[in-house]
């Protein structure tokens, strides 16, 4: 939750099973009333979908790119030709 941004007056319902009631007492355990608790967990929610989605976007970049596919097998054959065999 950004503090300092106007607050939007959108009133928002939802039954909560067991799982969404120990959440909010968790979140509501740290200080904060039932609606702070709400909008921090969208807003972390929201955050951390964003993170997913560019991560998997930059793997599936990743994954086409020929010169980094190139380099990767090139640090494994480095990494497997330096590596030494374990005692038994």
């Amino acid at each position: 939750m950004c503090y300092g941004e106007p607050m939007s007056s959108r009133v928002v319902r939802a039954r909560l099973d067991e799982p969404s009631e120990r959440a909010l007492a968790l979140l509501m355990g740290e200080g904060r009333n039932e609606s702070e608790a709400v909008r921090t967990a969208l807003v972390e929610a929201g955050r951390q979908r964003v993170q997913r989605s560019a991560l998997a976007e930059e793997v599936g970049r990743l994954a086409t790119d020929v010169r980094d596919a190139r380099e990767r097998r090139a640090v494994m054959a480095d990494m497997d030709a330096a590596g030494t065999e374990w005692p038994e």
